[in-house]
């Protein structure tokens, strides 16, 4: 059969996303995937000086998505199919153009990690996440914060003569666009995958991109990759080269083997073809190649261990089968960021498909037998020139413009093209696609101030790069123009002037508690403790004097600044005024997860162990647990010597 590109609606059973969290993310979140300076020095320059290059200070101008639960009922997906006689890709184009499945027709097998359900976990950059099939991370160190965004997609003319699906978007943590084509060659057991990136500014720009493809972890599964040695990350943040396979007299490319979740990024050789592959006990399963700029090959697994375990439950349901991720990256490392020139590009392809080879060689203990066993058969399936070839065949069909539209993305490509007039041939941002959080931004561009607000809300999301912070200098001083300049202003390092800003706004605005709430971060990041608490008492009173309804926008800023007003008057030694913000708390508010955590903590604070305990007895569940947080256990710790249950077990390392 031809290749057919079509929509579709994929039903799974889904936690609704819920609304974005008003409060601007000043503080950088705990991003795991951290190596301080001592142990940089001893890395090779290469990559100790990309590690150091531009890391992620926030993860403004993006807003936090954390008001998701774990409530999950039957939703209809937006999917559009690629499929010819040989593979059928599902894609996801309202999450971020993740490929849901990769389904090999003539076996009947499932190439990927299919994910029964869609339920986000707090493992993006901005929050919500979810595991499952191949997505692509564009940003900085982490899963990118369009996890679960929507981006562009269309169809556009194949270089066979066919069809393939463009995904596209505007990448807001370093303001470039980039591109996905999926192809998929009639008759062709391997999919195709152009991606290029590109810089249309002035300046250099920092670039991050991982393809992370989620495998199943059975019990013999393995992943090879060409390379005798790895560099790894066990989330205590330190990296270290390592021996592959054996490391501490276990094999580390069986997932199931690990007792803890861990990083392995492989040392590939210069000249050396690129892929990872992931086999069973039958010697069968998934193979990704690519160009020779996609150099990084990485494994991540989850372990055998409690905590790991837990986490898989948590991301999906019990009972279902496990995954580890196969990934490749542009650097060796995903703690690495690589510099675009201004005006220049990076573009590659990837291929994805079948492999099978002899599960003998492939599970024996002659590892380099078993990589050239793999490497054999993914030369007889798509040689290494075939991929050069389509790579080359695809390059000129980049900048084709789309057809017919079978996605809408976001607006903020179409502003920024409106701000600078870029030409971005292949990736257009039309204005028709400018929505209600552009429009106060399209406003200033035109009229040099913003609108007056027609209704008394939360206020709308920030822009903080150089050009729309020097329109923010010279609009008219006006309360919101304040608050907007202060947040840019942080952003760009200039905290003094950041906190003027703001202190100017509070002076004459009408909503009070945007500014206090900044200016609370500001003196938490001093160190100013009391201060912080008086600033945030102040804030939360104001919010809950100000705010008109209990819809989803007031709600969301109730929810985001009483837990960060909690915590801050908890830290302060502050227990009634803490205690004071809970019961200003609606009970529905009360009785979710991360707030019953807080009454625990609160109960803690006030000398009542007892009840303390109680509430982790009663259960909760905390659904925007942040990967890598030990709070869980730290609380437990605190109220009792039991041991931690298994309920509430994330733990991602060794206890020290």
């Amino acid at each position: 059969m031809a290749t057919t590109v079509r929509r579709a609606v994929l039903t799974l059973p889904a936690a609704p996303l819920g609304p974005e969290n008003p409060l601007p993310a000043l503080r950088p979140l705990d991003e795991m995937h951290v190596v301080d300076d001592r142990a940089r020095a001893g890395l090779p320059r290469d990559m100790a000086r990309q590690i150091g290059y531009e890391p992620l200070g926030t993860v403004l101008p993006v807003r936090i998505l954390d008001g998701y639960g774990r409530e999950r009922t039957p939703t209809g997906l937006d999917a559009i199919i690629i499929e010819n006689d040989r593979l059928r890709a599902t894609v996801l184009p309202g999450l971020g153009g993740r490929i849901h499945s990769l389904h090999h027709k003539p076996t009947g097998r499932e190439l990927l990690y299919t994910n029964p359900v869609l339920q986000p976990a707090d493992f993006a950059l901005n929050g919500a996440w979810f595991s499952g099939g191949i997505e692509w991370n564009i940003g900085a160190t982490g899963h990118t914060t369009l996890s679960c965004a929507p981006v562009h997609a269309a169809r556009v003319p194949a270089p066979d003569g066919g069809e393939m699906v463009r995904l596209w978007e505007w990448e807001r943590l370093r303001d470039l666009p980039f591109q996905v084509d999926l192809w998929l060659p009639a008759d062709s057991d391997f999919l195709h995958v152009g991606v290029r990136i590109r810089n249309p500014h002035e300046h250099t720009a920092p670039v991050y991109w991982w393809s992370n493809i989620a495998v199943p972890e059975g019990e013999r599964t393995r992943v090879l990759a060409p390379a005798d040695e790895a560099w790894h990350f066990g989330y205590e943040r330190t990296l270290t080269r390592v021996p592959v396979p054996e490391t501490g007299s276990v094999d580390r490319t069986y997932p199931l083997l690990s007792d803890f979740p861990a990083d392995y990024f492989y040392e590939v050789p210069d000249g050396a073809r690129r892929w990872i592959a992931s086999l069973d006990a039958e010697g069968r399963g998934l193979v990704q190649t690519s160009t020779d700029l996609l150099r990084g090959r990485k494994l991540f697994v989850w372990g055998n261990g409690p905590g790991g375990r837990r986490w898989q439950q948590w991301l999906t349901e019990p009972g279902t089968v496990g995954y580890a991720e196969i990934q490749a990256g542009l650097a060796r490392t995903q703690l690495e960021h690589i510099p675009l020139e201004p005006g220049a590009e990076f573009s590659w392809l990837e291929s994805y498909g079948p492999l099978s080879a002899d599960p003998g060689v492939v599970h024996g203990d002659d590892w380099t037998a078993a990589r050239a066993e793999t490497e054999q058969r993914l030369a007889e399936a798509l040689p290494r020139a075939d991929v050069d070839a389509a790579y080359a065949a695809w390059r000129p069909y980049a900048d084709t413009e789309p057809g017919e539209s079978l996605a809408t993305g976001s607006g903020w490509g179409a502003l920024e093209v409106r701000r600078a007039g870029y030409k971005l041939p292949g990736t257009p941002f039309a204005e028709s696609t400018l929505g209600e959080q552009q429009a106060p931004w399209l406003y200033l561009l035109d009229r040099g101030g913003f609108p007056e607000p027609r209704r008394v809300a939360p206020p709308g999301p920030s822009l903080v790069s150089a050009h729309w912070r020097d329109m923010l200098e010279t609009a008219a001083a006006e309360p919101l123009t304040e608050y907007h300049l202060g947040i840019a202003q942080w952003h760009a390092g200039d905290r003094a002037q950041a906190v003027r800003s703001w202190e100017r706004g509070l002076a004459l605005a009408p909503s009070r508690w945007p500014l206090l709430r900044c200016l609370a971060v500001a003196a938490q990041e001093g160190g100013q403790r009391d201060r912080v608490a008086d600033l945030y008492s102040e804030a939360f009173d104001d919010l809950c004097a100000e705010r008109r309804d209990d819809g989803d926008g007031w709600t969301a800023a109730t929810i985001a600044l009483g837990s960060e007003a909690i915590e801050a008057l908890l830290s302060a030694g502050r227990t009634e005024d803490a205690r004071t913000v809970w019961t200003g708390l609606s009970p529905a508010i009360q009785q979710r997860g991360r707030f019953r955590l807080l009454e625990a903590r609160l109960l803690l604070a006030e000398g009542d162990r007892a009840a303390g305990r109680a509430v982790f007895d009663e259960g909760f569940e905390v659904a925007d647990l942040r990967e890598g947080a030990e709070i869980l256990d730290e609380v437990w710790s605190a109220l009792t010597d039991d041991p931690l249950p298994d309920v509430y077990n994330y733990r991602m390392h060794p206890k020290s």
